[in-house]
């Protein structure tokens, strides 16, 4: 028999790692430009809207408000449906309501709009990190993982460089749309995209696991270790209150206060 993580390491690292890093690194360029955007935005809102300086503030707060609920609410949901379901889910959701908000017809209506792009981006956590474990596992030393933070920096410097060239010119609600595009394209690479292995695994899915490892493989030129997947069957996910069993909650509480 094998584990999950055995056959990851026997595969070792290749074209799919490559490609798999690319699209999730590419994940933190969309997250960064919608949540950068309200710097470059607010100047403008500000005096079109006539607001106080707490009014301004509060899209911001609402915006990580919205990451803060909608994070707990699609982690539970990736742990029980799987975690392509709710990356997919969370792209289409953010992609929509930021589309939205270029419409906004009010500062009460912009608030609300980004609070729900806020919870979209949100998601986009729940199937990165399955993935970076992915990569960790077979890149050890590998210069991949520190590089991902690249993403969120370009991502960040982009939606400064059109801020400066769209809102003089046509103005912040079609900063808004050009800024929705890179979540919009991802979208259409999702297909690339498997399941997590691990995920599947512990629902009982044996044969969806071997089917995302044998893609692997093939991507790879390497072959699936010879035997029998087997890992034990998690009968309970996605439960909260396992953050706060006495076991877990030092460490919770440790995580929270952190970030």
């Amino acid at each position: 028999t094998f584990t999950v993580e055995e056959a990851v390491e026997t595969i070792g690292f290749g074209r799919f790692h490559i490609m798999l890093f690319l699209i999730m690194g590419s994940t933190g360029v969309a997250e960064a430009m919608e949540i950068m955007l309200i710097a470059v935005v607010s100047p403008l809102i500000r005096c079109e809207w006539q607001l106080q300086d707490w009014q301004v503030a509060l899209v911001t707060t609402m915006v990580f408000f919205g990451y803060m609920v909608f994070s707990i609410a699609l982690g539970l949901l990736a742990d029980r449906y799987g975690r392509w379901k709710i990356l997919l889910l969370s792209f289409l959701w953010a992609a929509y309501f930021s589309l939205l908000t270029s419409f906004a017809p009010s500062y009460i209506w912009f608030v609300f709009l980004r609070a729900m792009v806020g919870g979209g981006v949100s998601g986009h956590a729940q199937g990165r990190e399955d993935n970076r474990r992915i990569i960790a596992m077979c890149s050890y030393f590998n210069p991949f993982l520190s590089l991902g933070k690249v993403f969120w920096l370009a991502g960040s410097l982009l939606i400064i460089g059109l801020a400066s060239v769209v809102n003089p010119t046509i103005g912040w609600r079609w900063l808004i749309r050009i800024a929705s595009i890179p979540g919009i394209l991802l979208i259409l690479v999702f297909k690339f995209i498997p399941e997590s292995a691990r995920y599947n695994i512990s629902t009982g899915n044996v044969a969806a696991a071997m089917a995302t490892l044998r893609r692997i493989a093939k991507m790879n030129g390497a072959v699936v270790p010879e035997g029998v997947l087997r890992e034990p069957t998690k009968e309970r996910r996605g439960r909260f209150k396992d953050l706060i069993h006495p076991k877990y909650l030092r460490t919770t509480l440790q995580i929270w206060i952190i970030w």
